[in-house]
């Protein structure tokens, strides 16, 4: 298979059908629809000029897209993260960089998509997105990413702590303070240059990667370099079946 568009990037949802904490989630249905297919829908919508492809796990999660209209691509079963499933898909697909969206950010917009493929244009092998911390609790919330930045855009460090720490207060934060200290919350939306794709999954993972589980540490522990823009549109992530809840409660009526 061969992108004819070779000089824009694909767009490689990567879709996995079991998961931890909420199991066949992509197919739990909201009002009527798998979450899966709205979040393919919001995509075609939002970003029609990049090519779509889902790289999926199982076969219903390929039944479910092409019977929409939208094409995938079976990968192993095996893969040990997202970005393994990206590389595999684009092997077969062949674009020179590759947007990743998942498959549970049914809210995502097109100009965050527009947003990563302009950050790839920052000499970095990969570009991602970050939005202002609002609230003190979100910033204490090890499952809210932190990351820091220099003043070029590129990525410092990602950490599950909060990062900076406020020393002057002795690390409380306000909300006063977060407005101070331009934290940011890191988004789970990535591109790739396609090079850098393809070695991904050959480079050893680091001891930053493993202690915070945030695979890309793995990147900047090798001198790689991520460009992080700054958006401030949030998403939501449904990672739980109270996240389906809260996601069904913002859409409109």
């Amino acid at each position: 298979m061969e992108n004819d568009m070779s000089n824009r990037p694909s767009i490689i949802v990567p879709a996995r059908l079991e998961s931890t904490r909420f199991p066949r989630k992509l197919l739990h249905q909201v009002r009527g629809k798998p979450i899966l297919l709205w979040t393919a829908e919001r995509i075609r919508a939002e970003a029609p000029e990049f090519p779509l492809y889902f790289a999926v796990d199982d076969p219903s999660l390929a039944d479910c897209l092409e019977a929409a209209g939208f094409e995938s691509i079976l990968t192993k079963v095996d893969h040990v993260c997202g970005t393994d499933r990206l590389a595999e898909a684009n092997a077969r697909i062949g674009a020179a960089s590759v947007i990743n969206v998942q498959g549970d950010e049914p809210l995502v917009t097109g100009a965050q998509i527009r947003a990563l493929a302009e950050g790839l244009q920052h000499d970095v092998a990969i570009a991602t997105l970050a939005v202002p911390f609002q609230e003190p609790a979100d910033f204490a919330d090890p499952n809210q990413v932190k990351v820091v930045r220099a003043r070029n855009g590129h990525a410092l460090c990602f950490s599950r702590s909060p990062i900076p720490f406020a020393r002057a207060s002795g690390g409380a934060v306000d909300a006063s303070s977060l407005a101070q200290n331009t934290c940011l919350r890191h988004l789970g939306l990535y591109a790739y240059d396609a090079d850098f794709l393809a070695r991904f999954g050959r480079l050893e993972p680091g001891f930053l990667e493993q202690v915070e589980q945030l695979e890309q540490l793995r990147a900047l522990e090798h001198g790689y370099r991520i460009h992080v823009g700054l958006t401030h549109e949030s998403t939501i992530g449904i990672d739980t079946p109270e996240d389906a809840i809260a996601f069904e409660a913002a859409l409109p009526a």
